[in-house]
This record gives structure tokens, C-alpha cells and sequence, in this order.
């Protein structure tokens, strides 16, 4: 195993007075770039495949079927106990109503119904608001086919708890 440390000059890093009079020809294209360091989850890609392949390619709140607008979303997080990679601890959701249910601006009850928070509903706004998330409250989730696939009903429960609490 081997690792590479790249290191940058340290006044590109850090700009003093001298670097904003001056700017080096070399300078102007490096404020382009950056380097960063990123920690990855190992079984995302696989997660992903297989919580897109029970869901049959679509959002299971809208029915959307364009796969690179698609994501595998956690019901209990990563990082928590139950947050295992399982099919059962994902929900096939657009890149949208991933950010509506990571937010907490909905939830799935234990029962498969998903509840758009009170807030929401009573706001007006254009029709993204109104269509694609108002137009949610009180829908049931798709499901996957194989019923061993089907959300996790203490996931659920254990995530509608938060939702409520986040309201």
C-alpha cells in the first residue's frame, strides 16, 4: 500500500498583500483548482445498484425513471447502528425528494404514506412546490416487488420520530 502527499507552495495557500499586487501568471490558473481530501463510503456503488434494482429505476415518490437523476437514499443513516447498507435501509429517490426527505421537509410513515411537513403545505410558491412536493402529502410510497425489499418498518418509525421532531 501507498499513499501521495502533494504539497502546495505555501503562498499559494495562504494570499499576503504582496500576492494580490503581484499575481504570477502561474497563479491566475492554480485559484482554479483545488485539492481536497474525500472519504468515501466503500458500499456506496453497490448499495445503490442494488436499492435502484428493487425499485425497478425510479423514485419511489414520484415514479421518475432517469437512472443519473436517481439516488439510493439512507432511511436511518450511514453513520448510526441501524444504518446498515441493506435494501431494506433505502428508499429509490430522485436527487430532488433525496434532499426533501434528508431535510425533513417529508417523511414516510411506518405505513408506507408520505407526509409533507405542515409548514410546507400551508406556503405558497410556483409549481415545483406545489407539484412536486405539496402534491406528495398523503400518496403512498412505491414499492419494491419482493416484499422482503419493502422499507424497513422500524427504520421507518425510528426516521417518521425524527421528521416529527423536526417540524
Amino acid at each position: 500500500m501507498t499513499f501521495t502527499v502533494a504539497v502546495d507552495e505555501e503562498r499559494a495557500i495562504i494570499p499576503d498583500q504582496t500576492a494580490h499586487q503581484a499575481v504570477a501568471e502561474g497563479a491566475v490558473h492554480r485559484r482554479r483548482y483545488v485539492t481536497s481530501l474525500v472519504r468515501s463510503r466503500l458500499h456506496q456503488r453497490s448499495f445503490r445498484e442494488r436499492v435502484l434494482d428493487a425499485y425497478q429505476r425510479q423514485c419511489s415518490f414520484c415514479r421518475l425513471r432517469h437512472r443519473e437523476l436517481l439516488d439510493a437514499a439512507h432511511i436511518i443513516a450511514d453513520g448510526e447502528e441501524a444504518g446498515q447498507p441493506v435494501v431494506n435501509n433505502g428508499l429509490s429517490l430522485c436527487k430532488m425528494h433525496h434532499a426533501v426527505f434528508d431535510r425533513q421537509f417529508a417523511g414516510v410513515t411506518p405505513d408506507f404514506e408520505i407526509v409533507v411537513r405542515q409548514d410546507l403545505l400551508q406556503e405558497e410558491d410556483g409549481p415545483m412546490l406545489r407539484y412536486g412536493i405539496q402534491g406528495l402529502h398523503g400518496q403512498r410510497l412505491l414499492l419494491p416487488v419482493k416484499k422482503k425489499d419493502w422499507p424497513d418498518r422500524e427504520r421507518l418509525q425510528h426516521r417518521f420520530a425524527a421528521f416529527r421532531g423536526a417540524g
